[in-house]
């Protein structure tokens, strides 16, 4: 066997590594609400804060709850939708889990 077959390169650390030591691919860091929470996608949320509404001239009322929440690719944001609002992004500091 060539020693050039043994080894794998590793993107990630632009390093060769032998085979069998390649790394893991990083793990997804999990969303948390404001208590701590994991959360999910489809998870319902309940407001802690009242928010301004950007755009939309409206605020949301603490306790408010937000159904059907979708996870993006920022760990301290959520996608949703209310019904007066379609494309709502609320930082997840402001959102408990139901």
């Amino acid at each position: 066997m060539n020693d050039d077959e043994a080894y794998v390169y590793d993107a990630a650390t632009g390093e060769w590594l032998p085979p069998g030591s390649a790394a893991a691919p990083p793990e997804k860091a999990a969303v948390r609400d404001a208590a701590g929470n994991a959360l999910a996608d489809g998870d319902s949320v309940t407001l802690i804060k009242d928010l301004k509404v950007k755009g939309a001239n409206q605020t949301l009322k603490q306790g408010t709850v937000i159904r059907s929440i979708r996870l993006t690719d920022d760990p301290h944001e959520i996608d949703c939708r209310h019904d007066t609002i379609k494309g709502l992004v609320l930082r997840t500091e402001f959102v408990r889990k139901r």
